[in-house]
């Protein structure tokens, strides 16, 4: 699937229940109407799709290696993440995610949810993102 191009244009994220879930890989599996109304993407052409078609550019590949790491150990990760809607366009959450498991114990996909970030912070995390994308650009 083709990555739209990225258009300078915030859609603000409500705070409404926006529930996503993926395989241990990452792929959907599970997308609530939240979700298709702030991605773009309809339900039927989310599924299967791997979750990282809404990773903005200007997110560092840092930022989701430190979440990988952190769900694979069965931990739970909140984070400030910049999101590329299908129109291009982009909307700021801050995600949580839990790893999601089997009556043994065992991790089977994850759950991710969505808060409103504070305008504020975001400053401070694009500053930090940029800085992060820069060392991942040398």
């Amino acid at each position: 699937m083709q990555r739209p191009e990225p258009i300078d244009e915030e859609v603000f994220f409500d705070g409404k229940s926006l529930i996503s879930e993926t395989d241990l890989k990452g792929n959907i599996t599970y997308v609530n109407r939240k979700f298709v109304e702030m991605s773009g993407y309809p339900k039927d052409e989310s599924l299967n799709m791997p979750h990282s078609i809404l990773r903005h550019p200007d997110m560092p590949k840092e930022a989701f290696k430190g979440m990988w790491k952190s769900i694979q150990a069965g931990n739970i990760w909140e984070g400030y993440v910049k999101n590329l809607r299908k129109d291009g366009k982009y909307y700021w959450v801050i995600v949580n995610i839990i790893p999601k498991k089997d009556e043994e114990g065992n991790i089977i996909g994850y759950i991710a949810s969505r808060k409103v970030p504070d305008r504020y912070r975001i400053k401070a995390v694009e500053i930090q993102y940029a800085e992060m994308l820069s060392h991942e650009k040398q």
